[in-house]
């Protein structure tokens, strides 16, 4: 179904029957925290499923806000296996220079306004190399600087471990609750994390650069969407990884809506390593989105055709009769070639909100099912997507692959496995290894209500829409954890292959979240996200890399993008 949505300076009360919208919601739902409000003075009781408790404030912002965090390169003290801390000892490998130039490359066409970095060497030295000959200052920040682990700075792993015995234990399956020297290294870094938020937000700047350090940076991403310090070490940060996050500023002002849009964006392949935050793990589910089908680009085609003539209208129209008369036979042209659509006109089918400064009428088109909705057969783009995706997955050994039952979604899962049964069958006299194939409808989203039309864009739904999609994907998850489960202690990696709604909410079920936790997470078609399980299927997962699309080369999402404007409040 297509509607038009009218924007303008003015906010009137929203009629309570506009489609898939909640006049009890906010537009932008505000990020709630799972514990991080109450455990700076309190030990915590472990991870337990979070459930909204009173969020952290941050700066209001009048412009969207995109800003991007990457860990330094390499260190000396990363290669000799030795506990850095908030020391100043060691510097970049040439490794991590190599590292850092990677990322350069990565980020050089983004156009930041700012860059902040960790005065440590090792991180200010990557900041310099990725910000090239950029003529702004960098502004380093001592509040940024690595976790201090006072007393285990300097040692070896080993040495830590026998000069503190249990201490150092605690230090590793603990570190929420582990104190030394009268400290509490966790809490007191995710309490910086804040400070450094405040200062960032309240920067007069659209696209901000932060460079900085592995613990640091896993409290900024944590914080930011709402997480307490039992999220310490299930969020990676890998050298040079790239995390980006978004900042929407609120219509009524306040904190700000915050999606992560992508996590741990690595220079090199999120797949290749064997270990996550320092444990190695045989077992991973590896979440990927399918490729662009066909009915995909007809939607998006349909949209561009309309947003272009609105355009056109964008300084003239002061009167929504006049849109009318003039959007008319646009509309019902392209409702003439769409079976699947209606068309309707009156009020309740215009979303009236602060879109623009300018008293005149402007008028947005609003697309009620989800581009992505994976119904057709993969398009040329989806099909280099798909192709691109398998050439990834190569570095595993893949033992099942899952999918929905949609078109979209059953061929980029076919494209794996062709590619992983044929890649240990070069030679003539070879036998391709069998890969499991399975299809469940438990991956496949109604699309119906949904709109993808941003980051944070889950929190438009309305509840009845949401509640279902988590209990639909609760299932998903315990089927993905079956599937991990068999065997022995032998490797084991499982694929899913579904809609990117579905492994959202999957992600979700994974941290123990709530369905209010939807729209702090983004995902692209195509992409794909990691979650290793160090002490197996019914231990904690921990989230390797979220909408990483690096394999797909010149067709991936870029990292930033450029703010828009007339988005100021």
């Amino acid at each position: 179904m297509y509607s038009i949505a009218a924007s303008s300076f003015f906010n009137p009360k929203l009629p309570k029957n506009l489609p898939f919208h909640n006049p009890n919601r906010p537009l932008f739902a505000i990020v709630r925290s799972s514990s991080v409000a109450q455990e700076i003075d309190k030990s915590s009781e472990g991870r337990k499923e979070s459930v909204g408790l009173k969020g952290l404030e941050f700066p209001a912002i009048k412009v969207a806000k995109r800003v991007v965090l990457v860990r330094h390169g390499q260190s000396t003290w990363n290669a000799e296996g030795r506990i850095q801390g908030s020391s100043d000892f060691s510097v970049l490998t040439s490794k991590g220079e190599s590292q850092a130039e990677t990322s350069r490359q990565m980020l050089i066409d983004d156009s930041f306004d700012i860059c902040f970095s960790s005065p440590l060497r090792r991180s200010k030295r990557t900041a310099e190399i990725i910000w090239g000959a950029r003529e702004e200052e960098i502004i380093t920040d001592s509040d940024m600087r690595e976790i201090d682990l006072y007393s285990f700075q300097g040692l070896l792993k080993y040495e830590g471990k026998a000069k503190y015995g249990e201490a150092f234990r605690q230090w590793q399956i603990d570190a929420p609750n582990f104190i030394i020297d009268g400290h509490y290294p966790v809490r007191e870094l995710w309490a910086r994390a804040k400070s450094c938020w405040d200062k960032i937000l309240v920067h007069e700047s659209k696209s901000v650069l932060v460079v900085a350090h592995n613990a640091v940076n896993q409290a900024l991403v944590a914080t930011a969407i709402g997480l307490g310090t039992e999220y310490f070490r299930i969020l990676l940060q890998s050298n040079c990884g790239v995390s980006v996050l978004d900042f929407t500023p609120q219509p009524e002002g306040g904190t700000p809506n915050i999606c992560l849009n992508r996590l741990n964006q690595t220079p090199g392949s999120p797949v290749a390593g064997g270990s996550s935050a320092g444990r190695k793990t045989s077992k991973r589910v590896v979440l990927v989105c399918h490729g662009v089908s066909e009915s995909d680009l007809e939607v998006c085609s349909r949209q561009w055709t309309v947003n272009r003539h609105i355009r056109l209208l964008d300084s003239h129209i002061c009167d929504i009769k006049k849109a009318f008369r003039f959007l008319a036979p646009i509309l019902f042209s392209m409702l003439a070639s769409c079976s699947n659509c209606s068309l309707s006109f009156g009020y309740p089918y215009l979303l009236l909100s602060p879109f623009s400064a300018l008293p005149s009428w402007k008028l947005k088109f609003v697309q009620s099912s989800m581009p992505y909705t994976g119904n057709g057969p993969l398009n040329m783009l989806g099909n280099i997507q798909a192709q691109k995706i398998a050439e990834l997955l190569l570095d595993l050994k893949v033992n099942t692959v899952i999918s929905g039952t949609k078109m979209a979604s059953v061929e980029t899962a076919d494209t794996i496995t062709k590619v992983q049964e044929a890649a240990d069958c070069l030679g003539a006299d070879c036998i391709p290894r069998y890969v499991e194939t399975k299809q469940i409808p438990d991956l496949d989203v109604d699309a119906s209500g949904l709109q993808n039309v941003s980051s944070g864009w889950l929190n438009r739904l309305e509840d009845d829409v949401t509640t279902s999609l988590w209990d639909q994907s609760g299932k998903s998850w315990k089927h993905l954890l079956y599937e991990l489960s068999k065997g022995s202690d032998q490797d084991n990696v499982v694929i899913a292959v579904g809609h990117p709604a579905l492994h959202i909410a999957i992600m979700g079920h994974c941290l123990n979240l709530t369905k209010e936790w939807l729209g702090s997470f983004h995902l692209n078609a195509g992409s794909i996200s990691v979650i290793d399980f160090p002490d197996g299927p019914s231990g904690t997962g921990v989230i390797r890399c979220i909408n990483y699309t690096a394999h797909l080369g010149r067709w991936s999402i870029p990292i930033t993008r450029s703010t828009q404007a007339d988005e100021e409040y």
